[in-house]
Order: structure tokens, then sequence, then C-alpha cells
């Protein structure tokens, strides 16, 4: 566990960085064989593309640094369950292993809505640790909601 909690830590900086970028404060890291090979936020609002999740940026620089599609031997750290885009992204890549920090009630699917990442059906599925510094991910994403709703 102090492991995850460890890479779990280096993802809540990348979500602070994409709080400071006034995006939701998400982020996401991705280990191979004990070394981060790629880590994001989510750039949404900058990057003005409903695709730039911090899974998917993170997903994408991993690809490249692997230098395959495949992320067989990877693990994504995540501090919010994510949303079907990202679940259906992790589930392509192959990454066999997830963890999270925040469940969404609302729009997650590692297990909260529906969990595609365990889905029998699929071809591929996913090994799940939930709950991974769950209390500082809501904290952050609590924080946000709280500055965006004082905005208006």
């Amino acid at each position: 566990m102090e492991e995850h909690i460890k890479y779990m830590q280096m993802a809540l900086e990348e979500a602070k960085k994409a709080y400071e970028l006034d995006e939701t404060p998400i982020g996401a890291v991705i280990v191979h064989d004990g070394e981060v090979i790629a880590k994001s936020c989510n750039r949404r609002n900058t990057d003005k593309n409903s695709l730039s999740h911090a899974e998917i940026l993170a997903i994408d620089e991993a690809c490249k640094h692997i230098g395959d599609w495949r992320l067989e031997d990877c693990t994504i750290y995540i501090t919010l369950e994510p949303c079907p885009m990202c679940a259906g992204a992790i589930v392509q890549a192959r990454i066999p292993q997830v963890v999270y920090g925040a469940s969404s009630p609302k729009a997650g699917f590692g297990g909260s809505v529906l969990n595609i990442l365990e889905l029998e059906a699929l071809n591929h599925r996913c090994e799940v640790i939930r709950d991974v510094c769950t209390e500082d991910s809501a904290d952050l994403l609590k924080l946000y909601f709280k500055k965006m709703r004082q905005k208006k």
C-alpha cells in the first residue's frame, strides 16, 4: 500500500497543477517497472479539447515512452474514478492495474455508475484498487467546485 500512496501523491501533485490552471483537479500517473513514465493533469479548458483528460494525456505519453499502444506492464494512478471515455481507453491500452482515489458517484465507470474496468464481457479487465488517498483527492475537488461556485 505504501507504494500506491507514493504514486497517488504524485497524481495529486498533477491534480494541483490542474487546479492552478482553473481545470477540474484530476491527475494521472503511469508507472512501469517502478518508474514513472507518464504523468498529466486535466487540460480540457486549457487545450480547448474534450479529449484532454488527465488519463488520456498520460496514456498518450506512456505509449510514446514504451513505443507501443499496449501498456501491459503498467499501473495507472488517478485521483478520481475514471469517466466512461477514460475507462475505455484504459481497457483499450491493456493497462492491468488501476488505482484511484475518490469515487465519482455520477460519472464513474470504475464501479460507481458502471464498471467498464472489470467487465467480464470484455477481452481485457483491470485489477482495480479503490480509495487510495481518497480524502486528499476529494478535498481538492471540493475546494475547486467551491471556488467555481464563488466565481458565479
